[in-house]
C-alpha cells in the first residue's frame, strides 16, 4: 500500500459565491473532448452546448493509465491513480491475496486474480443481478441500494490474516468523496453499471448510501446479448439510470418509493457512447467513426442525442425543483475509446501471442509454468507473472516486442503487425515505476505494453476500438463544470483525478480530507 504524505495540501476555503448545496457528477463514457466539441460547434442549441455557455470547460484534461473504466472513476472520486488506489484494472492479481474459495488459510500460498467485474454477481445474466425481482426489466428501479448483498462471497479473493473475503470496497486503499461527505452529514447516491461498483463505498463500507447498479451484461429480455450488444439497448439500459437520478432530484431514493433528501454527492455514467463506439454495425447501421474524420457515424450519432436528450431532462428537473442555481453539474467521462480514425484499426489476437510467450518460456526453462498468470489486454497490454525475476520480466519484453504477425482492419481483412502491436513497453521494476509505484508491490503488473495506435488486442471482429491504454483516444476527455458568471475555457493541462477535491471545495469541505489528496498532492481545478 503507498504510504500517506505526512504534509497536508490544503486548498483555500469556497467563497459563498463558489459553494453548492449539490454536485452532480455525470460520466460519458468513452467520450473525446474533440466529440464534445464537435457536437456543441454542430448543435448550439444542445444542452452540452447550454452547459458549456454556463461554466468552465477544461479543454485538456487527461485520465489516469491505464483509462479503464475502475481506475478512470476512482480517479473522479479519490483523487488518486492506480498506485495510490491500489487498483490497476477491473481485472487484475494480487499477490498478497489468496484465491477464492480459501477456507483454510494457515499455510496456503498467496497470489491470486482479482476478478471485481460481472463474474462477481449471484446472477449474471439478470439486470438485477441476483435479487429476484419480478417484472424485470421495467421493475429494475426497486433493485436494492446497497448492491453488496448481490456478489457471491464464493467468488472474491481472500484476506489471509483474516481469511475473509475481499469485497471491492475493502480492496480501494484510500477514501472517496463519497466518504468525507458522510462523515460531514451529507446524504450520497451514485448509480453504474456492476454491482462491484460497491467499490465506491470506500474502505469504511459506508460511502454511497444509495448505490443503484443494474447489471450491463446481464442478457435482454428475449434475446442472445446482453445490453452492450446493441446500441438501442444500452441506451435503453442508461435510461434507468437517468430515472434514477431525476427520482433522487426530487428528493426521493432511486427507486423513487422512499422520499428523502437531495444528495450532496450523487449521478450516474452514461454506457451509450461507449458501445456505439465499439460496435462495428448496431441495427444495421454503421458503429464508430467515419473514414477520414468525418465524426461520428450514424449509432454514435444517436448515442449522442441520446445523451445530450438525457441531459437535458435532468437539467429541466433541477430547473423544475428549484435546485438549478444550488447544484453544480460536473460532466466528464472515466475514458475515451481508441482509434477514431477507423483506418488506424488493427485488430491482434493476444491469445496467440501470450500463447506463444508461454510456450517459448516452457522451452526455455524446461519444467517451468507458463510465465503469464493472468492479462488484461484491451488497446494495451497489461500482464502479471508467475515469475517477477529480472530475467523473466525482461524475457517476456524481448518476446513480444520481437513478434510480427497478421492481424485484420476495418473490414476484417488480413492486416499485417509488428513488435506485437506495441510501441513500447515496460517490464519488472520499469512498470512500476511506469505507474509511480513502488518496485515489488503485490499488486503492480509485472509488464505493461503501450500499443501503437489503433491497435486493438481482441480474437475476433466484434469491436473497432476499445480503452486501457495511453493514446490521446484513450485519454483526451471533456471537462465541464458549470456555475455562475460568464463562459470560460481554460487551456492548462489538467487530470481528472483534480475533480475530486475540486467536488469538496465547492461543498465547502476540506479537499485534504482525501488521503490520495494528500499522497498526490492532488489540486483542485484552476478558476
Amino acid at each position: 500500500m503507498v504510504a500517506a504524505a505526512t504534509v497536508a495540501v490544503t486548498a483555500p476555503p469556497a467563497s459563498a459565491g463558489d459553494r453548492s448545496t449539490h454536485v452532480l457528477l455525470i460520466s460519458v463514457d468513452g467520450m473525446h473532448q474533440s466529440d464534445l466539441t464537435r457536437y456543441t460547434t454542430t448543435h448550439p442549441g444542445s444542452t452540452l452546448a447550454a452547459l458549456l455557455g454556463h461554466g468552465t470547460e477544461y479543454t485538456h484534461a487527461r485520465t489516469p493509465v491505464p483509462s479503464d473504466s475502475f481506475p478512470g472513476l476512482l480517479a473522479q472520486v479519490t483523487g488518486g491513480g492506480p498506485a495510490t488506489t491500489g487498483v490497476y484494472y477491473d481485472a487484475t492479481y494480487n499477490r498478497a491475496l489468496l484465491p477464492a474459495g480459501t477456507t483454510s488459510c494457515v499455510g496456503a500460498r498467496p497470489g491470486t486474480a482479482v476478478n471485481y467485474t460481472e463474474d462477481l454477481d449471484r446472477t449474471k445474466n439478470a439486470i438485477d443481478a441476483g435479487q429476484g425481482l419480478p417484472g424485470l426489466p421495467g421493475n429494475v428501479l426497486a433493485m436494492t441500494g446497497a448492491p453488496q448483498s448481490l456478489l457471491d462471497p464464493a467468488r472474491l479473493p481472500v484476506d489471509p490474516r483474516t481469511c475473509t473475503p475481499v469485497y471491492p470496497h475493502q480492496y480501494l486503499q484510500v477514501n472517496t468523496v463519497f466518504e468525507v461527505a458522510r462523515q460531514a452529514g451529507l446524504r450520497t447516491a451514485w448509480a453504474d453499471k456492476h454491482p462491484a461498483y460497491e467499490i465506491l463505498d470506500g474502505p469504511t463500507g459506508t460511502g454511497v448510501q444509495d448505490l443503484f447498479t443494474p447489471e450491463i451484461n446481464s442478457l435482454v429480455p428475449g434475446t442472445t446479448g446482453d445490453w452492450t450488444t446493441d446500441n438501442a439497448a444500452t441506451q435503453r439500459y442508461d435510461s434507468y439510470k437517468v430515472r434514477a437520478v431525476l427520482n433522487e432530484i426530487g428528493g426521493y431514493d432511486h427507486s423513487g418509493a422512499h422520499r428523502v433528501s437531495t444528495p450532496a454527492i450523487f449521478g450516474l455514467n452514461f454506457q451509450s457512447v461507449s458501445t456505439a463506439q465499439k460496435l462495428p454495425l448496431s441495427g444495421g447501421r454503421t458503429g464508430g467513426y467515419l473514414p477520414g474524420d468525418g465524426g461520428p457515424g450514424p449509432v454514435l450519432s444517436s448515442a449522442l442525442d441520446f445523451v445530450d436528450q438525457q441531459l437535458g431532462a435532468i437539467t429541466a428537473e433541477l430547473k423544475r425543483r428549484h435546485l438549478d442555481r444550488s447544484t453544480t453539474i460536473v460532466l466528464s467521462a472515466k475514458h475515451g475509446q481508441s482509434p477514431t480514425a477507423p483506418s488506424a484499426l488493427t485488430r491482434i489476437d493476444d491469445g496467440a501471442l501470450l500463447d506463444g510467450l508461454n510456450g517459448a518460456w516452457r522451452a526455455a526453462h524446461p519444467g517451468a509454468a507458463d510465465l503469464v498468470t493472468l492479462a488484461t489486454d484491451d488497446d494495451a497490454m497489461v500482464l502479471w507473472l508467475t515469475d517477477r525475476s529480472t530475467v523473466a520480466t525482461t524475457f517476456a519484453k524481448n518476446y513480444l516486442l520481437t513478434r510480427s504477425g497478421l492481424g485484420n482492419d476495418i473490414s476484417g481483412a488480413p492486416k499485417p503487425f509488428v513488435h506485437s502491436g506495441l510501441d513500447r513497453a515496460y517490464s519488472g521494476d520499469d512498470a512500476a515505476r511506469y505507474f509511480h509505484a513502488r518496485p515489488g508491490d503485490p499488486r503492480v503488473p509485472d509488464l505493461v505494453g503501450i500499443a501503437q495506435y489503433g491497435v486493438v488486442y481482441t480474437g475476433g471482429t466484434k469491436k473497432i476500438a476499445e480503452h486501457g491504454g495511453a493514446a490521446a483516444d484513450d485519454r483526451d476527455v471533456p471537462l465541464v463544470i458549470t456555475g455562475p458568471g460568464r463562459p470560460h475555457a481554460v487551456a492548462t493541462p489538467v487530470g481528472t483525478t483534480q475533480i475530486a477535491p475540486t467536488i469538496l471545495r465547492l461543498l465547502g469541505l476540506r479537499p485534504d480530507a482525501l488521503q490520495a489528496v494528500r499522497i498526490e498532492g492532488t489540486e483542485v481545478l484552476p478558476r
